[in-house]
């Protein structure tokens, strides 16, 4: 499908050929859903923990007698009843990460690509490029095209692009290597530049 090329300034500077194999995908809620689910369990820490009564400091006495106190009986004061005893089945450290075959994230980044540009949310750059690294100058920019939620990937980033734009809030700036689901989703407009585009091209096709 053609797409129109914009420059920084809004201005059309040509049209590229978008590949259907990556852009032109039905969309797929179910397989997106299922990839945000996997990139956000892999990057839980997993360090909850809780004791459980083997580590609970305290002696391994008969806290009574069985029988004739007229009281429960009980066999440690480390039990979860008493007041700074054990948790029990509470969390402990592990990896919350779950396996997901690589044909399918492959899928999914391109069901995401091609949802954003089934809802005309895509943007194709010549470039991603600033002259200084001048916040103000960049905002006013992207004010003028109505970027208020965005997300930039370009083939290899700018330095000044990347610094201009890391303090104007929901706008997040990848390489192509770091393209990913989650962060296509999660910004409201997305925006390749003509390297970006090649390259991913290249990768998933």
């Amino acid at each position: 499908m053609k797409t129109k090329v914009i420059s920084l300034d809004n201005q059309s500077v040509g049209e590229i050929d978008l590949s259907d194999d990556v852009f032109g995908l039905a969309v797929r809620n179910d397989l997106l859903h299922r990839m945000v689910s996997y990139q956000l369990s892999k990057r839980r820490s997993g360090t909850h923990k809780t004791k459980g009564i083997s580590e609970i400091s305290g002696t391994t006495k008969k806290p009574f007698n069985q029988k004739g106190g007229g009281r429960a009986r009980q066999g440690s004061l480390r039990s979860a009843q008493f007041r700074g005893g054990a948790t029990i089945f509470g969390p402990v450290v592990r990896s919350h990460a779950f396996d997901m075959p690589k044909k399918v994230r492959k899928l999914a980044l391109k069901v995401a690509l091609s949802a954003k540009a089934a809802e005309g949310k895509l943007v194709v750059l010549d470039n991603a490029t600033a002259a200084a690294p001048k916040t103000k100058a960049l905002a006013a920019q992207f004010k003028a095209l109505g970027w208020a939620s965005v997300l930039v990937i370009d083939g290899a980033v700018d330095g000044n692009f990347a610094l201009a734009s890391r303090n104007i809030p929901h706008v997040d700036v990848l390489p192509e290597v770091g393209a990913n689901v989650y962060d296509i989703l999660r910004r409201d407009t997305l925006v390749l530049t003509k390297d970006a585009v090649a390259a991913l091209e290249a990768r998933l096709k």
